[in-house]
């Protein structure tokens, strides 16, 4: 079955480029003109993939996130008209998975692309978890793209599942965060250490809201470990 990517952007020209280069990967676009249209359609249809663009009319992309993680977890890929951090860490805390900067290549969009796929869908990060992991109090199952705390389902995104399950897989090991970001988002894609700590951030206060303050620990000058998971 190919993926159904759903563009949300005001550019026709945009849009165009895009849908040319996804039917090309194999992939099947659906696409909205605006923030109202594509909020609709994303809560309307069932879809693999968001690419959403921050500057919208009607409701902004930053917006829409907002909404649809208040029920939905599928992968958003923001684009960006500005390369500014801003922009891309406040869409990071609000569950994005990852951006790029216009003008972009397609073909770097659609390895993008891939890469979220693969990692939401048990890819990479989960390959070597195909059953389910538990720390503590703390269980996951990537391939379904499940989390429990205490058996109370947590919502997290691709790239917070991503970063968990490669804890979990390394439960006595300390992960330096360049091998996590490699992990996570692949060794040829550069992203900033506020976007990684961006992921950590909503993922430690998603598990403590859900009784596991202790999930995620940093060893000063050394990397990322799985804490205890104990209930709180």
């Amino acid at each position: 079955m190919k993926p159904n990517i759903l563009i949300i952007d005001d550019d026709p020209q945009i849009r165009s480029v895009l849908r040319i280069a996804l039917r090309q990967a194999g992939m099947e676009p659906s696409e909205a003109g605006d923030g109202a249209e594509g909020l609709a359609k994303a809560r309307s249809g069932r879809f693999d993939l968001i690419v959403l663009d921050i500057g919208l009319p009607e409701m902004d992309g930053l917006e829409v996130c907002r909404n649809l993680r208040a029920t939905d977890n599928t992968p958003i890929l923001f684009l960006t008209a500005r390369d500014d951090e801003i922009d891309r860490v406040l869409g990071f805390e609000l569950g994005g998975d990852d951006y790029v900067t216009k003008p972009f290549s397609p073909r770097e969009l659609v390895a993008r692309i891939k890469a979220i796929m693969k990692r939401s869908g048990g890819g990479a990060v989960a390959e070597a978890t195909k059953a389910s992991l538990q720390t503590g109090n703390l269980e996951i199952d990537p391939t379904r793209h499940l989390c429990l705390v205490d058996g109370a389902s947590v919502a997290l995104t691709a790239r917070e599942m991503g970063i968990l399950a490669h804890l979990m897989a390394r439960p006595d090991q300390v992960t330096p965060r360049p091998a996590l970001t490699d992990a996570v988002y692949g060794a040829h894609i550069h992203v900033s250490d506020r976007t990684v700590d961006s992921h950590l951030r909503n993922l430690r206060a998603k598990l403590a809201d859900a009784g596991c303050a202790d999930a995620i620990e940093t060893v000063h000058g050394v990397g990322i470990r799985m804490g205890a998971c104990r209930s709180t």
